[in-house]
């Protein structure tokens, strides 16, 4: 319903109230077939199901079933140990990632605890749960407004509503009907759940209650919204489909190849398949991704960055958009006095220190005083000046009924009266001459296109001793000022190197067009030609709003939907979005969006918890060093898992190997266990500490349909898994004794991880450079793997658990040749790839530029 349409007497008569309120057994009934003043709670889901979803990830099923099947046929130890691995994953996985639902609570917060009403013209105190429609409330300064109203009656009301519309500047509220369409910061008559009243008091009719407020539509928006699949989840999700996709073609193959070629017995098939499973899966990789990814996190926090959920590390580094409110996101949150026109300077300053109401001692600190943010403005601006203030004889508070404010004060044996307002009220009151003031009005025009809001300042001299509107008359004008809430310079760095990084920004705002668009050619924004409004937005379709964001940077007089419509057309586009924000209104989009980002500071509680990542020092910059970081981070998770795959296969390999032999099986799984989590996690994680590349802000973002393996990962993986296979299976081979032969393939598998792991510090570069030296993670992790390494070879304990027997030293050089020989040829490997790689490169360019 649009009650600021609607006269006070038709608001009235709609809602059957009238101006001293209800009556207690009108409110009763009300309540009872209405319900409380309070927004629908969203059923909590339970904690089974959030435990629950961390192991049905397709490959830990699949270790499930091959746990089960050993289980079943007696092989207790090794099922129990399989068990064991996807237990502790599991539990991990839920522990590291687990994320409170906690936006309705935040939300309930923001609407006031206790409301005053009339009660048959009598005031009464009572919880706003228990507040209908219908009701008339009392206001004053300080009061949380607990449902949204219809204004009947004010006195010098301004509420501040920038948690609602974005806007800085508190807003001075009418009575009047509003016979035109208007958005919820254009609709003066207006008071909204959650604002809060700055100045003034009021009375306000509840026409709206509960879910059907402005915060309670947020709340609803929110309920709606499912959360976003982030893209490393999507990659992982397409790797382990890839990866069980090969074992059960392997295994397929191996039933009907070694079957009808050999006759084996089933159950030989069926512990050689429970292998192949064992050996496949790379059990350690979600463990170690999952430390990677909480490495990243403390990077982060230290960084000034909080992450809520781990993914979100790593989506940054893949956005391809950011779009950010305008107040408190990318500008300061404080009015500040841009520009002065003006031959008088030091007296227009003496009247913006003296015609106001928030100074009243001259020893009193700028950073004490609150209230009205453009008083606070030319405050600031004079308070270097340490001017004195003058004793005040009259006053005429500012009104939006005539727009200006005027004092007097001695002047010698006269009085002088200062004057600030709207200019063009204070020029019709000024003695000028036609040309004088087309100058001033030239000066305003320009000051209000460069998104300013523009105040005049006037005086008279000599003036009577009684301060009246009529006393005012032939004002003599002063000077200009234009006031704008400035862009941060770190947000003006920020979106420079973001668009370095191939990231758009955009900035969506509650603000006016004009403002917008002056704020956004200040912070350096490519398309500004065009700003697109929320009343445009309205009129379009969701295919003809997704075409239009691609070319607009700048949208302004957006209502919460409005932001939902937008993130939602540029993720219709294939976008990866990032959102920024503070306020309530900014709420859905942030939990719409692939990464949310709130401010921590000047932020709303409901905007923290709906995003997925916090900025404790609310600067617009920090997000380009979180994408810095998620980009190394996604880098170092590449590098593992490219490291990972070849050991897994080349198991998987010598499995298939040793039954198209019609061998024995070369590994137990306790044994293929221990390389997988054991060793892997050793050394894949020191991958996580690998710093960012020199061009990590230089390149543009991963394109979102782009597997995490690429097919040179591809060919990668099984040529360096065929290098790991083939030596060590052979060359175990060439001894007696199934403990010796399988200790000598363990600790040659274990080995050529090692050296490949240093391989993959780098994907195309060398692996040994200056930075080599830099990564002390890697050697601990190197020392850490020898010692364990020793122990499960020499150590009796270990030889027993294992399964192992010692090693001579002839049998260890021959071992670690093996190693150094896989080394040089990835080395060789990668350096005529990344020829190819830069003659394509170049081949490409060069096509483009013809």
């Amino acid at each position: 319903m649009k009650w600021y349409k609607l006269s006070i007497k038709d608001v009235l008569t709609k809602i059957e109230s009238q101006r001293t309120g209800l009556t207690k057994e009108e409110r009763e009934a009300r309540l009872k077939n209405n319900g409380p003043n309070k927004m629908a709670e969203k059923e909590q889901v339970k904690l089974w199901r959030k435990i629950a979803k961390h192991f049905t990830d397709l490959l830990m099923i699949v270790l499930i079933v091959a746990a089960l099947l050993k289980f079943a046929t007696g092989e207790a130890v090794e099922g129990g140990i399989i068990f064991l691995v996807v237990i502790v994953n599991g539990f991990v996985g839920y522990w590291q990632e687990r994320k409170a639902e906690e936006s309705l609570d935040g939300l309930k917060q923001m609407m006031g605890q206790e409301a005053t009403v009339l009660n048959e013209g009598q005031p009464l105190k009572l919880d706003s749960e228990e507040l209908v429609q219908g009701d008339v409330v009392l206001l004053k300064a300080g009061d949380v407004i607990p449902a949204d109203l219809r204004l009947i009656e004010v006195h010098d009301l301004t509420v501040e509503e920038s948690i609602l519309t974005g806007e800085s500047e508190a807003v001075e509220k009418t009575v009047e009907a509003i016979s035109q369409e208007a958005q919820a910061g254009d609709q003066l008559n207006m008071a909204f759940s959650g604002t809060l009243v700055q100045t003034g008091s009021a009375r306000g009719l509840v026409v709206e209650t509960g879910d059907a407020t402005e915060i309670g539509k947020i709340n609803q928006a929110l309920q709606s919204i499912q959360a976003q699949t982030t893209p490393l989840v999507k990659k992982m999700h397409q790797l382990n489909k890839q990866i069980f996709r090969g074992i059960l073609a392997l295994i397929v193959f191996l039933l009907f190849f070694t079957s009808f070629r050999y006759g084996m017995d089933w159950s030989l098939m069926f512990s050689a398949s429970i292998a192949l499973i064992v050996a496949m899966i790379p059990e350690g990789l979600p463990a170690v991704l999952t430390m990677i990814l909480s490495m990243g996190v403390k990077e982060m926090a230290d960084e000034n960055a909080i992450i809520k959920a781990m993914p979100a590390v790593e989506t940054l580094g893949s956005m391809t958009v950011i779009c950010s409110d305008k107040t408190g996101t990318l500008t300061k949150n404080e009015m500040t006095v841009q520009e002065v026109v003006t031959e008088e300077l030091p007296l227009v300053k003496e009247i913006m220190n003296n015609c106001q109401e928030l100074k009243t001692k001259d020893d009193q600190k700028i950073e004490e005083i609150h209230g009205n943010p453009t008083e606070l403005a030319l405050l600031s601006y004079v308070a270097e000046e340490e001017q004195q203030l003058k004793p005040v004889l009259g006053k005429i508070p500012f009104s939006s009924s005539y727009k200006y404010m005027a004092t007097m004060h001695p002047d010698g044996e006269n009085q002088v009266i200062f004057v600030k307002g709207a200019p063009e009220v204070l020029l019709e009151m000024a003695d000028l001459t036609a040309v004088e003031k087309t100058k001033w009005e030239k000066h305003g025009l320009s000051l209000a296109k460069k998104g300013q809001r523009v105040l005049g300042f006037g005086y008279k001299k000599g003036a009577s001793t009684e301060l009246t509107h009529e006393s005012l008359a032939g004002l003599t004008f002063a000077g200009l000022a234009g006031i704008i809430d400035p862009p941060k310079e770190s947000a003006i760095r920020a979106v420079e190197q973001a668009q370095q990084a191939g990231i758009s920004v955009k900035m969506i705002t509650g603000d006016h067009k004009a403002t917008a668009q002056a704020i956004s050619e200040q912070i350096g924004l490519k398309h500004t030609a065009k700003v697109l409004e929320g009343a445009e937005i309205d009129s379009m379709s969701e295919e003809a709003l997704a075409e239009a964001v691609e070319h607009v940077d700048v949208f302004a007089r957006t209502t919460p939907d409005h932001k939902l419509r937008i993130v939602t057309a540029l993720q219709k586009k294939e976008e990866i979005v990032g959102m920024t924000g503070d306020g309530v209104n900014d709420a859905p989009a942030l939990k719409q969006a692939d990464i949310g980002i709130a401010m921590g500071i000047k932020g709303s509680e409901v905007s923290k918890q709906a995003a997925d990542m916090v900025l404790a020092d609310d600067n617009f910059y920090t997000i380009v060093k979180a994408v810095k970081e998620g980009r190394r981070i996604f880098d170092n998770l590449q590098k593992t898992i490219n490291f990972f795959l070849p050991t897994a296969l080349a198991q998987g390999l010598i499995v298939i190997l040793a039954l198209l032999m019609n061998r024995p099986l070369p590994l137990t799984p306790i044994q293929i266990l221990w390389v997988n989590m054991v060793t892997t996690i050793t050394l894949s994680y020191a991958l996580g500490f690998e710093k960012a590349s020199q061009d990590t802000m230089k390149r543009p973002p991963r394109e979102a349909k782009m597997g995490i393996l690429s097919g040179y990962s591809f060919f990668r993986i099984l040529y360096v898994s065929l290098l790991i296979m083939i030596p060590a299976y052979f060359l175990s081979m060439r001894f007696e004794g199934a403990a010796l032969q399988q200790t000598i393939l363990l600790q040659s598998i274990v080995l050529g991880q090692a050296v490949y792991m240093i391989n993959c510090r780098e994907l195309l570069d060398p692996a040994i450079n200056r930075r080599f030296f830099e990564n002390k993670f890697l050697f601990i992790s190197l020392g850490i793997l020898f010692v364990l390494q020793l122990g499960v070879v020499f150590l009796p304990l270990g030889q027993q658990l294992i399964g192992t027997t010692a090693l001579s030293l002839t049998q260890q050089v021959v071992i670690l040749g093996n190693a150094l020989l896989l080394f040089l040829v990835v080395e060789i490997e990668k350096r005529i790839s990344k020829g190819i790689f830069q003659r394509k490169e170049k081949a490409v360019s060069r096509y483009q530029n013809d």
